[in-house]
């Protein structure tokens, strides 16, 4: 365990990181980022890690911007979204300034019923300093992004799932567990296939339509060449699970 940082195992392929910031808050700050960063790149050099979980520690907020909302030279959302496995976040109580633009570098977002979300900036004379200006527009469309930017507003979880923010809300008591079951489903499929589609989807953003059509297809033909997808085949015809190894 580290100082800030919590890294467990709950199943085979699994990785369960808690964040335990400063306060009932989880305040963000450089010690949070620095382990954070360290983590990110073990797992993205262990074959063994196929999906991620992050979520605040218990009685705590999720996460929320730093203390004095002062503007950051670390990033929380830079380490997150340079991970090649997926990541789901488990939302409880407050995600807020740099903790939601955490949230928003995740590929799939939980939310518990009383979860809160807000970039609250512009309140203090700032603007978003860690990748909110450009996937929050991606992901819930320019107009709706503008304005909760621009007023600093905070919405509530059932709001979130509305514009598209967050892909479920939970009773508090079921988030972690389903964010368990759907981490423990991936850590069973082939890693390089999960690593291929996050890549085609999120470079394929900044790309023509043909472009990422191309890429797509390129990826496809790739991993028809992977000793996963012979024991995909194999397991399938055998009416077993597979066991894949990420080669």
């Amino acid at each position: 365990m580290k100082d800030k940082l919590e890294i467990t195992h709950p199943a085979k392929g699994l990785a369960l990181l808690t964040i335990n910031g400063t306060g009932k808050n989880n305040l963000a700050d450089a010690g949070l980022a620095e382990e954070l960063l360290q983590v990110c790149e073990d797992i993205n050099f262990d074959s063994g890690i196929r999906a991620v979980i992050i979520t605040g520690a218990a009685g705590k907020d999720f996460c929320t911007g730093t203390a004095g909302g002062k503007k950051s030279a670390f990033s929380l959302s830079g380490p997150v979204a340079a991970l090649n496995c997926p990541v789901i976040a488990a939302i409880d109580g407050e995600a807020s300034g740099m903790g939601l633009e955490l949230a928003l570098a995740c590929d799939i977002r939980l939310a518990s019923a009383r979860a809160r979300f807000s970039l609250p900036y512009i309140e203090k004379g700032l603007i978003p300093s860690d990748g909110a200006t450009q996937r929050l527009p991606r992901l819930v469309g320019r107009a709706k992004a503008m304005e909760l930017m621009l007023t600093g507003e905070t919405i509530s979880a059932q709001d979130a799932l509305q514009i598209g923010l967050v892909n479920r809300v939970l009773p508090q008591k079921e988030l972690l567990p389903s964010a368990l079951e759907i981490g423990r489903d991936m850590a069973g499929k082939a890693s390089l296939a999960l690593k291929y589609c996050k890549e085609a989807v999120i470079k394929g953003l900044d790309m023509t339509l043909d472009q990422g059509l191309h890429l797509e297809g390129d990826l496809y033909f790739l991993l028809h060449t992977t000793n996963d997808r012979t024991e995909g085949i194999n397991a399938f015809k055998e009416k077993r699970k597979p066991r894949f190894k990420g080669k």
